[in-house]
């Protein structure tokens, strides 16, 4: 199958970091940084290639060197060419500060939960929180140019049936992947009821804090590090940082902007149990709040009955008096019983998973030793919500490692298949959109072998 060369959008900062770690380890002579290819007013730096090289060398080893930088700079060049379409062309991408902003304090957030705080994220990328800023935004804000391009020159792509068989036919065999052992499953989930005198107790222990914070008699700060229970906002005296609009719980959202300098909002419930917020800051579509947050617990109890009722479940399924699809259709409290309790895959909204995701996602639960039909006994689990639960679950098939084929992964070779038509699309596009285009490369990449005529 012909080689594609890929289209590296770096959203960077851990790519960086990764190639900074490794040349500090001194394998290689540190580089001066220069230009080495302008597209339109865009350009690629030395360090831009090198970045990219130890990221694939770190999982592909030394080899082809010079091949595998080629391969990096080409697809840097596609990058800045659908950059330079975006910036010349408003009607085709249309991305404002705000748009940029809320994606750049969302990457910041992460790194800071990742990292644990900004002097930790600091040391380990070698960022300030303002460098990381303006990194992000420079990037953040070119990755979305280009997805935006992207995606409106290959929007209308489609294939057929039949394209789908020739770009599987032209693949060589021995050149098929090996797709590993993945699993189908089912659960069947079962939600305690709070009780309605938990909930008041919550209500009354928040509305408490609240009074104090309003009398002045402690710092909103202390009592979210001392009783709030989440455990993300805790340590840092309750602040949630900044969040764009759409990020936030929306009943959390809403109070958040709706709050004025110095002001505690009342008592508030979400999904994840019940908040009092105060105001921080407020930066243009983007808000700062402190929160204590108080989860109403499921009694002993209740969470014993459900486990019984589920391990009732369980053994009404093994003698063949229900069906597991009849089951959690019946009993269980998750949206999926519509579907008999099929799992779907949290990232390509399949219904396959491989063992580690399986382990990841289902701890303790032993996929490998079951077979399919057989059902698990009730397990404790955290809903989203992170509220105390029991479920069952079911392993519906077992798919073996198999060979890459039409028959058992059709919905993947049909994927990859319309990405290698959309990669088609662009490669048409930029060969023609070079020829109007200022492009200069330096010498030292004149011998490479790159799928597009960059020097004509």
């Amino acid at each position: 199958m012909r080689k594609v060369v890929a289209l590296f959008l770096f959203a960077a900062i851990a790519t960086v970091a990764i190639a900074q770690n490794e040349q500090a380890k001194g394998d290689n002579e540190p580089v001066i940084d220069k230009v080495v290819a302008i597209v339109g007013k865009n350009i690629v730096k030395l360090s831009d290639i090198e970045n990219g090289y130890v990221s694939i060398r770190i999982r592909q080893g030394y080899e082809n060197a010079f091949e595998n930088r080629c391969n990096i700079l080409e697809g840097l060049l596609i990058s800045k060419l659908l950059v330079h379409k975006g910036e010349v062309d408003s009607t085709d991408a249309d991305i404002t500060d705000e748009d940029v902003e809320s994606n750049v304090q969302r990457y910041i957030k992460a790194y800071e939960r990742q990292y644990g705080s900004k002097e930790a994220m600091r040391q380990a990328t070698g960022y300030t929180y303002d460098e990381m800023k303006e990194l992000l935004s420079r990037m953040l804000k070119e990755r979305m140019l280009t997805e935006r391009v992207q995606y409106n020159l290959t929007n209308n792509v489609k294939i057929t049936p039949y394209e789908v068989n020739q770009f599987y036919n032209n693949i060589p065999k021995d050149s098929l992947p090996t797709i590993e052992e993945t699993y189908e499953i089912a659960e069947i989930v079962r939600k305690p009821e709070i009780n309605d005198a938990e909930r008041e107790r919550v209500k009354l222990e928040l509305n408490k804090m609240r009074e104090r914070v309003l009398k002045g008699e402690v710092q909103f700060s202390t009592l979210a590090a001392l009783y709030s229970e989440d455990p993300g906002t805790a340590s840092k005296g309750g602040e949630l940082g900044f969040y764009p609009r759409g990020e936030l719980v929306g009943e959390v959202e809403a109070a958040a902007f709706a709050l004025k300098p110095g002001e505690v909002s009342p008592v508030i419930e979400s999904p994840f149990g019940f908040h009092i917020l105060q105001f921080i800051e407020r930066r243009g579509n983007t808000v700062n709040c402190r929160h204590i947050l108080l989860t109403p617990k499921v009694s002993p109890e209740d969470l014993l009955r459900n486990r019984i009722l589920l391990d009732s479940i369980a053994q009404e399924i093994r003698l063949g008096h229900i069906t597991f699809a009849e089951a959690a259709s019946r009993y269980s409290d998750n949206a999926n019983k519509i579907e008999g309790g099929k799992v779907t895959h949290p990232v390509n909204g399949g219904y396959q998973f491989t063992l580690s995701e399986l382990s990841k996602l289902y701890p303790g639960i032993g996929f490998s030793q079951m077979n399919a039909g057989q059902v698990s006994n009730a397990t404790a689990m955290k809903t989203d919500e992170n509220k105390d639960a029991y479920r069952l679950v079911t392993v519906v098939k077992r798919n073996p490692e198999h060979k890459a084929n039409l028959t058992d992964d059709y919905d993947r070779i049909y994927n990859a298949a319309l990405e290698n038509a959309k990669q088609e699309k662009i490669f048409d596009w930029a060969q023609k959109t070079i020829k109007n285009t200022y492009i200069h490369i330096d010498n030292d990449y004149k011998d490479c072998n790159f799928r597009l005529k960059w020097f004509e």
